[in-house]
């Protein structure tokens, strides 16, 4: 069956990992850094254009379709575009295949609007090879002018290209802290990418190309920009360990108070708050997390639910975990200097939690439930409960990704963030590429997420047991 799938946010989409299918209008998408990456060694299908494509600013409101080419012949059977509300296209008809690697959506665009969405994403992947293999999730943001003209911007020349190339090589070289941890052949990829990048006529152009070159780097905190338009360089993949849908028929009391913060409470006094991300400082979104905490004196014991949380701000992060911390503890190491190209015998920096001293604070038995969806900020956090609060972690490896992202500016008006330090547990162990392992290990599939949470169900055991051992 055909479909137009569409999830209600992208992390609501990676917390089910169900597809849904509506009609091509739905409520707001997330699109998250991170999300594009090149074509592999396996053939995995991948979008080689679009029209418009990702960060095409003055697109003209009277372009009736949106053409989707793909870099091999693909399934006609079945598709997945993924998006939100009144950011998404307005549908004219049913999308179709041109051919086997073409396909079109007719649209009804308006002047001076954008429009975000995406070719597969978590929640639905049915764009698919003829083997089966589901299309890279590809994120499409453009803008339409405001007239019904579409005025021509300054194309870039390939001189420009060129000094922006050698920018993005020495970046590259002395500023990526990841630079030589997956061993990729940095010199071989630019001349792999350099005649087509300074042939590139706009910044948006030059930005999906770098994209592509950096995407070798397999790192999800290396991104570009343009114009305010966020040019992901890696998907990141995994299988949910948590069934987002699930939740509130399984904690009794489940109470949505905003899209960060969910909390519920188990008969026998065992409660549960679940964090979906750490917002900026000075956000309140994570306010009812704190108050559930200051009303959470006499509960058994509490389970923190962090699976679906990609990260955020560290510092806010700090905030709550101070709240379970009864003294100053390190949870993480980190290395940072100017030049990577050159050795250093700069000692790593400790990070420290402390006791929160303007915020409830919590003294009983705390469980972090954990797995491949956490990573980032969110890593951070699960470090200061391991080792400042004595909580116990359950569920499965974090995804292992945490490096700073600092941005850098090209003299052709291309911004690329790149990683600034190697993230390290307080033994010195690297985070990125490996992730931080539960204290007690669920090997979960999707299949079990169906009716019931096995990782939620362990935690509640392990408090229980504690619990019963007190008395």
């Amino acid at each position: 069956m055909k479909k137009l799938s569409s999830p209600p946010t992208l992390d609501r989409s990676i917390a089910t990992g169900q597809d849904k299918c509506s009609s091509f209008r739905w409520p707001a998408l997330a699109l998250i850094v991170g999300l594009l990456v090149a074509k592999t060694a396996f053939g995995v299908p991948t979008v080689v254009r679009a029209v418009p494509d990702n960060g095409d600013i003055d697109v003209d409101p009277k372009l009736t379709e949106i053409r989707i080419e793909f870099d091999q012949d693909m399934n006609p059977g079945g598709y997945s575009i993924c998006g939100s509300g009144p950011g998404m296209p307005q549908a004219t008809g049913e999308p179709r295949w041109k051919n086997r690697r073409v396909f079109v959506i007719p649209v009804r665009l308006e002047p001076g609007r954008e429009y975000t969405f995406a070719v597969n994403c978590p929640a639905a992947s049915n764009f698919k090879n003829l083997a089966g293999q589901s299309a890279v999730m590809y994120p499409i943001t453009f803008r339409t002018s405001g007239s019904a003209v579409a005025p021509q911007g300054r194309a870039l020349t390939a001189k420009e290209n060129s000094r922006a190339i050698e920018e993005l090589r020495k970046l590259v070289d002395k500023s990526y802290s990841y630079r030589d941890l997956r061993e990729v052949p940095w010199g071989r990829v630019f001349r792999q990418y350099e005649a087509r990048l300074k042939k590139a006529k706009t910044q948006s152009a030059f930005a999906r190309l770098a994209a592509r070159l950096l995407a070798h780097a397999k790192d999800v905190h290396i991104w570009l920009t343009v114009d305010g338009f966020p040019f992901a360089s890696h998907q990141r993949r995994f299988t949910p360990n948590y069934n987002l849908d699930l939740l509130p028929r399984l904690v009794p009391a489940f109470t949505r108070h905003n899209a960060i913060v969910a909390t519920g409470r188990f008969e026998d006094d065992i409660g549960y708050i679940l964090i979906s991300s750490w917002p900026a400082a000075g956000d309140s979104s994570l306010e009812p997390a704190f108050a559930y905490l200051a009303e959470a004196k006499r509960l058994r014991g509490l389970i923190i639910d962090v699976r679906t949380n990609a990260g955020g701000d560290e510092r806010t992060a700090m905030s709550f975990a101070g709240c379970f911390v009864q003294k100053p503890a390190v949870y993480a190491k980190h290395e940072a200097r100017s030049d990577w190209s050159m050795p250093s015998s700069i000692k790593p920096v400790s990070r420290i939690v402390e006791p929160a001293t303007d915020r409830p604070r919590f003294r009983g038995k705390a469980v972090v439930l954990i797995g491949p969806g956490v990573m980032s900020s969110c890593e951070s956090f699960v470090l200061m409960m391991k080792h400042g609060a004595g909580a116990l972690l359950v569920g499965d490896t974090t995804y292992g990704s945490s490096g700073n992202p600092q941005p850098h500016e090209l003299s052709n008006g291309v911004t690329v963030g790149l990683p600034s330090w190697r993230d390290m547990q307080p033994d010195g162990a690297l985070i990125e590429g490996k992730g931080i392992k539960p204290d007690l290990r669920l090997r979960t599939k999707k299949g079990d997420f169906a009716e019931k949470d096995p990782v939620l169900e362990a935690a509640l055991k392990q408090l229980r047991k504690e619990s019963a051992k007190r008395r």
